[in-house]
Formats: C-alpha cells, structure tokens, sequence
C-alpha cells in the first residue's frame, strides 16, 4: 500500500511500472518518497511563517497545508515530465527551468525554517532594535515638546528672576535704613532721625511692592507650572501609545530583517540542505541510468505516434485519392451530351419562369 502511494508521489504510470524489476520499482518509490516529504516540510515551513503573519493557528495550518499541496503538485509535476535522453546535455537542459524553480522553492522553505531554528539568535537581535526603536520614539517625541516646555520654563525663570532681583532690591534698602540707624553710614548719626525714616519708608515701599509682585508672579508660575505638567503628561501619553507599536514589532518581514543580521553561514548551509532536498528527485532522474521504464515508455509513446502518423497519412491520401476520383467523374460527365441536353432544358425553363415573373411585377407597379 505504501509502495503504490509512493510511486503516485513520483507520477511514474504504475501499469507500466508494474511490468520492470523490483530494482527499478524501488527507484521510483525513493523519488515518490522524496517528493512527498519535500511537501511535508513545506507544509511545516509555510505554517510556521503564516503564523508568525496572523498569530492564529488555524489560519496558518490551513494555508500552510494548501502550500505543501501547491508544492507537492509542482514535484510530482516536475519529476514525471523530465525524459530520458540519448545525450546527457539534453537531459540538463531540459531540466535548467526546472531546477531553477526547486531553487526558487528551496528558498521559499527553508526562510521559515531559518526563523524557527534561530528563533532566540533572532530575538536578541529584535530586543536591541525595540530598545534603539524606543531611544529614538522617546526623542522624536521630545523634540515636539521640548521647545514649549522650554519657553514655558523660560517664563517662570523670567519671573522667579524678577521675585529675586525684587528681594535683593529690599534687603539692600534693609541694610540702608539699618546702616543709618546704627550710624555706621549716610549722616553717621546713632538713632532714627528723618534720614532713616526717608530711608525705611522706600524700604516699605519696595517691601509692599515685593508683595505684590510674589503673589501676582506665584499664581502665574503655578498656571505655567500646570501646562508644563499637562505637556509632560501628553507627552508621556504619546511615548506609552507608540511604545505599544514598538513592542509588536516582531512580524515576518522584522524577523527575516534579523536574520540577515546574523552570521551568513549558518542559515546558508541550511539552505543547501533544502535545495538537495528539492531538487534530489530532479537530481536522481538525471544522474539514473536509462532503466526499464523509461525504454517502456519510449515504446508506448512510440507506438502512440506511429499510429497517429499512420492515421495521418492515411487521411492525407484518402482526401488526395478522393479528390482525383472527383476530379475524373466530372470530367466525364461534362462530356456526355444527354446531361447537357438535361441541363440546358433546365435553364431554359428558369430563364423563362425569371422573365414571366418580371414582367409580372411590371404590370403590377403600371396597374398600381
């Protein structure tokens, strides 16, 4: 039972098959068997890459199992047409087209299979470039915050400045009255005489104005103070949202992007090992010798063609010998001169009916 499944992977014709030694059965089973395994491997490949696509398993082995049928009809298909040839040469150049698509499929399986085989490799290559991604997110986003926050920061600086210069103009007037006070300065008269009551009343004054400035500038610092804070929080909002982004960015094209990243030679050996697998049916027809089958199915095509050249032929000739029998009976006809009699009374009598039906249509138009 599995011998016959195999040999309908390999799409040898098993009535003939059936007919040559058990040696050349078994070439066939090995072909029949590599095609079926290629396509099992595909399946695998296909369902692992759909997966990584659309992270639900059922869509993934649904497709994955329509591409390992895809491909197993492409091997089978490849492998029964490929014919053996007198010349070597022949027989290549036959299967260039061919070998260039189990190239184009070799890389279609083994890039899944590469992602799976260095799946941890891959995601330290992805966690690196999630925490360059997320330095650059966080950045990118400052830079659109930055230069308000900085002009808000400049205001409350600009009136914590001013608060300051205000203080230093009291406590230097402070010092003045003082100073006139003790009589360590201005008149150097010990007591409060009316210097130091002029003094301590421009003090006052700059106090009370002191006053007024701090609680005027302290509501508007804390107003500014307020949109820094609801900046910063937007801007905290935006680098958790896109981080988000960043964190799922670990798709096939992400992935395949990372293992171009790694050491070449690795994934490249895997590749040759999938390439002999596809193209070890094609591989094995063309290094076989020309075995029992193929020489049973040169005949049997063979005797396909004669006969169709045979039927050919023979209608070619039967149309040519029709045609000269035709050609002979007519020209004996038109000698004979009672047919012409025959015909000429024929004609005779449609000219005469076409002329009564002329002049019949005549007399109806003048009558009309």
């Amino acid at each position: 039972m599995l011998q016959r499944f195999f040999i309908l992977c390999s799409g040898a014709d098993r009535l003939i098959l059936k007919e040559c030694s058990h040696g050349e059965q078994n070439k066939y089973v090995g072909i029949g068997a590599t095609v079926f395994f290629t396509a099992i491997m595909a399946t695998i490949a296909a369902s692992y890459a759909l997966y990584t696509v659309f992270d639900n398993y059922a869509t993934a082995i649904l497709f994955g199992v329509i591409w390992g049928l895809l491909i197993f009809n492409l091997d089978r298909y490849i492998v029964s047409t490929l014919k053996k040839r007198e010349k070597f040469s022949s027989e290549l150049l036959q299967a260039a087209p061919r070998l260039l698509l189990a190239l184009i499929i070799a890389i279609v399986i083994s890039k899944p299979l590469e992602l799976k085989i260095f799946e941890k490799e891959i995601d330290r290559v992805l966690i690196s470039e999630k925490n360059a991604f997320t330095l650059q997110n966080k950045a990118e986003i400052a830079n659109q915050y930055t230069p308000d926050i900085a002009e808000l920061q400049g205001e409350i600086n600009g009136l914590k400045n001013e608060i300051s210069s205000k203080e230093n103009e009291v406590n230097t007037l402070y010092d003045i009255y003082i100073a006139e006070a003790e009589g360590r300065k201005g008149t150097e008269l010990i007591g409060k005489g009316p210097v130091y009551k002029e003094k301590r009343e421009k003090h006052d004054a700059a106090l009370a104005e002191l006053q007024t400035i701090r609680t005027a500038h302290t509501a508007t610092i804390a107003e500014t103070q307020s949109k820094i804070a609801a900046l910063k929080t937007k801007q905290d909002t935006q680098v958790l949202e896109t981080q988000v982004i960043i964190d799922k960015f670990d798709g096939l094209m992400a992935r395949i992007n990372a293992l171009d990243k790694l050491p070449r030679m690795p994934s490249f050996f895997i590749f040759l090992l999938f390439l002999a697998i596809e193209s070890a049916p094609i591989l094995a027809k063309l290094l076989s010798p020309k075995g029992t089958y193929d020489i049973k199915l040169d005949d049997e095509e063979a005797i396909v063609k004669n006969w169709a050249a045979q039927n050919k032929y023979q209608r070619k000739m039967m149309r040519a010998t029709d045609r000269e029998i035709n050609d002979q009976v007519y020209g004996d006809l038109a000698s004979e001169a009672e047919l012409y009699e025959q015909r000429k009374r024929i004609a005779q009598s449609l000219l005469k009916d076409q002329a009564q039906g002329f002049y019949n249509r005549q007399q109806r138009v003048i009558n009309s």
